[in-house]
């Protein structure tokens, strides 16, 4: 995906390109996703995919670890939730990336920009398509790596704090999450909408290439694909919050 562009433009341009390539492709084995916290605080997952993994929503502890399976075929994304404060019946919000639900499941809904997301789309003519996107913002680190595939399967992610680095034009109040452009800005230059709605016309801006340089293997605006969208086969995958490599 891509840090400076909007969010409905450029995720469900990037998740259609995705779901395009499935229906050319032929089924391939599903994938265990293992989600670690390396934070010094408490994370709150959110998943949103089809087929559900039997959870979109749960607490994840300081070098905590929970695992999914997910079938041939599953489509979806995942993001951190934090600053959440939930009841004992499990309601509540969260200060960055919430779902608006209301509760601990996020029940169907993405997460509020900004949000550092990982998005998947697994068995795509005998490959997974997997990237790190920073197009709806940014609000923790957040790596993918693959385990045990074939094929280029490489790492990636934004290991680095942006939030400490994020301009003060992007910074959400309270320090803890960074808009994209967009998000702050709402020009069709950064959102890569109306006239800026295709590859030719939708350009890096000067924010989305300091973050690119921060974060060279995350999308940083809609149209950064060569970079950015990775594959692998027969893999399965670790999504690590606050990981401790830079990158």
């Amino acid at each position: 995906m891509a840090l400076f562009s909007n969010h409905r433009h450029s995720s469900e341009a990037l998740l259609g390109f995705l779901l395009f390539l499935v229906f050319r492709g032929v089924s391939v084995s599903g994938a265990t996703f293992t989600f670690v916290n390396k934070c010094d605080y408490t994370v709150w997952p959110g998943i949103l995919g089809t087929p559900e993994l039997g959870s979109t929503g749960f607490e994840l502890a300081k070098e905590g670890s929970r695992s999914f399976q997910a079938p041939t075929g599953w489509s979806g994304r995942f993001w951190g939730r934090t600053g959440c404060q939930f009841d004992g019946l499990g309601k509540g919000t969260c200060a960055t990336a919430d779902c608006g639900s209301g509760e601990v499941n996020c029940n169907g809904a993405g997460a509020s920009p900004p949000a550092t997301l990982a998005e998947f789309t697994l068995g795509t003519g005998s490959m997974d398509y997997y990237d790190v996107s920073l197009v709806d913002g940014y609000n923790l680190p957040m790596m993918v790596v693959a385990r045990g595939g074939s094929g280029s399967c490489g790492a990636t992610g934004c290991g680095e704090d942006l939030n400490r680095r994020c301009p003060s034009e992007l910074r959400v109040e309270g320090g803890d999450a960074c808009q994209s452009a967009c998000g702050a800005f709402g020009k069709p230059e950064y959102c890569c909408n109306g006239a800026f709605s295709n590859p030719s016309t939708c350009k890096p801006s000067m924010y989305s290439q300091m973050f690119k340089s921060a974060c060279p293997k995350a999308y940083s605006y809609a149209y950064d694909d060569a970079t950015s969208t990775f594959t692998c086969s027969g893999a399965d995958y670790t999504i690590t919050f606050c990981p401790s490599s830079p990158r």
